[in-house]
């Protein structure tokens, strides 16, 4: 990405590579042999930070933890409301019955996508409790009552002319934007 002043580069490569190994190391630390626990990608983008995520802590601890992802587009609440909604296949190959789970997404910013996945997850079982855990906690936009567990990085988000871009590159390197809707 070039550098102008519509965007703003808020992690880069190497500070998201210190947060993935941070939020392995709490998740060793808040849920020890994983043996009640799983984690579980929101699709599309958080996928590729569960999967991080999860490597990490297998590769740090050895630990073999389920895994699951989950597309939450027929849970949402305004699947209604124009435009095409292409779903893509939820894996989720357990039950999450009396499970602790941790849901992991880029970016947290109105809560309707997490209150959405938390309707998907309930399909498959009633866990014992929800975690959350984002990249990006956008605050100041709520629309549900929803906070992450666990955050990387916290923006001010009152500006509705501007949103967030994760991107992972070839290497699974992150870098996070802010950039202006209109540029």
């Amino acid at each position: 990405m070039s550098d102008n002043s519509s965007q703003k580069e808020l992690l880069n490569a190497q500070k998201t590579e210190l947060i993935i190994k941070r939020f392995a190391l709490e998740l060793i630390e808040n849920h020890g042999e994983f043996s009640q626990s799983a984690i579980i990608g929101l699709q599309p983008r958080g996928i590729e930070l569960a999967e991080a995520i999860k490597n990490e802590i297998e590769r740090f601890s050895g630990i073999s933890i389920l895994f699951g992802t989950l597309d939450h587009t027929f849970y949402r609440d305004d699947i209604s409301r124009g435009g095409i909604h292409i779903p893509k296949p939820s894996k989720i190959d357990f039950s999450t019955e009396n499970l602790r789970i941790i849901l992991i997404d880029d970016v947290l910013y109105t809560g309707r996508s997490i209150r959405a996945a938390i309707d998907g997850i309930m399909r498959f079982g009633r866990p014992k409790d929800i975690e959350l855990m984002v990249m990006v906690d956008r605050i100041h936009q709520r629309e549900v009552p929803i906070k992450p567990d666990y955050k990387g990085v916290t923006i001010d988000s009152r500006n509705t002319d501007q949103f967030v871009k994760v991107d992972w590159n070839a290497n699974k390197e992150v870098t996070v934007w802010l950039l202006d809707k209109k540029a």
